[in-house]
């Protein structure tokens, strides 16, 4: 599991950027990253299938807060109210495309 080594909040560009080893860097959109919320409101959580309809979040989705969740994951308070799943270093790193 890669652990980031920098996390950076462009709010200006509602992007999060997260540096990895080795200089890789993920620019990651806020409104892809509330799309992929894998909480159980967002996804069924014996099927595995989305319930979450990605079009019906707003275009300008806003990033209130943002706080480490021990040293696996962070957790997202969004603009929308949303703010259970929590996003592991795994899952991030997958969506970087």
């Amino acid at each position: 599991m890669k652990t980031p080594l920098n996390i950076r909040v462009h709010r200006d560009e509602s992007v999060l950027e997260i540096v990895w080893a080795e200089d890789q860097v993920s620019r990651l959109p806020f409104r892809l990253l509330r799309q992929s919320c894998r909480c159980a409101m967002c996804i069924d959580e014996f099927s595995g299938r989305q319930i979450l309809d990605p079009d019906s979040i707003p275009e300008d989705i806003q990033l209130k807060d943002v706080s480490l969740t021990g040293n696996y994951a962070l957790k997202f308070a969004w603009s929308d109210s949303h703010d259970t799943g929590l996003y592991t270093w795994t899952h991030l790193h997958s969506l970087e495309g």
